[in-house]
């Protein structure tokens, strides 16, 4: 089903938002409403928990290319942003680092992109005490908008690149956050298409294949995004293009997208000099090792 489509039956019913997301879930799988929302209540108690236990830790990657990211920013003390953002980014990093120690992470929608949606999620708890069934009406809300991605599109970096990981996560993120400060899905659809379109074209190029470089600071990145356009969104700031359209050209970007560019580490920044020679230097260590 189209965003556009869940809006409608909103407008005709005014019904809780997250509860029309679960029963089109049930026409559409039969999947039962009450065990889909205690799944979702599920991950997103994962979600704070790791947040919390990883929150500025220092991590052991594979390769040793990230790992003190989240250590650093949560030391840090922001000259610019607020304190919703540091928190918000520092999970960021750290979940991105905990998944590139083989920790555990809620793939969000994608490992490589695990860091945005917990990034928003715990900054929610944490900074402006948001309630449990609160947040989770609007982790649904969320999910919802990573559902309308995943069947009109793709949420594979082999397949769209990385705009339709990350991106795709910040949309969610953004969605979030916008039905948390608003209960509104109009402005929900505005936030996740101005995410979206800030992101569109981003491609995927982790270097030697692994998802570290770039994609730990990326996430970093990428929540201060969902951030912003959600507060574009709370402003009355609406995206000329709908999200459905939105979404439709993020896949056919994707799908134009030479192979190089799309999660095989032959393209973009995974070609530098400086990327290459950091490669040959971890093969030669794990063959030594």
């Amino acid at each position: 089903m189209k965003f556009s489509e869940l809006l409608e039956i909103w407008r005709g019913t005014n019904l809780e938002f997250s509860e029309i997301i679960l029963a089109q879930e049930m026409i559409e799988t039969g999947r039962d409403p009450e065990k889909v929302k205690l799944n979702l209540r599920r991950l997103m108690l994962v979600m704070l928990e790791e947040a919390e236990k990883n929150f500025g830790k220092k991590f052991h990657t594979l390769t040793g290319m990230t790992g003190e990211n989240g250590y650093k920013f949560s030391s840090y003390k922001p000259l610019m942003i607020s304190e919703f953002n540091h928190v918000a980014t520092t999970v960021a990093l750290s979940m991105g680092e905990s998944n590139a120690s083989m920790g555990r992470i809620v793939a969000c929608p994608t490992a490589g992109s695990c860091g945005v949606v917990p990034g928003v999620v715990y900054a929610l708890k944490k900074i402006v005490n948001a309630s449990e069934e609160d947040l989770l009406k609007a982790f649904i809300v969320g999910s919802g908008v990573g559902n309308v991605v995943a069947k009109k599109a793709t949420l594979s970096g082999a397949a769209g690149g990385c705009q339709a990981e990350i991106g795709t996560a910040t949309a969610m993120a953004s969605a979030i956050l916008t039905y948390y400060f608003s209960q509104n899905p109009e402005y929900v659809g505005h936030a996740s298409a101005l995410a979206f379109k800030s992101l569109m074209g981003l491609v995927c190029d982790p270097v030697g294949g692994f998802v570290e470089v770039p994609c730990v600071k990326r996430n970093g990145s990428a929540v201060n995004v969902a951030i912003i356009c959600s507060e574009m969104a709370l402003a009355g700031i609406q995206s000329v293009i709908p999200f459905d359209e939105v979404v439709e050209a993020m896949y056919n970007v994707g799908k134009s997208l030479p192979e190089s560019l799309r999660e095989t580490g032959l393209g973009g920044i995974a070609a530098t000099k400086v990327a290459q020679s950091i490669v040959e230097s971890i093969k030669k260590n794990w063959e030594n090792s």
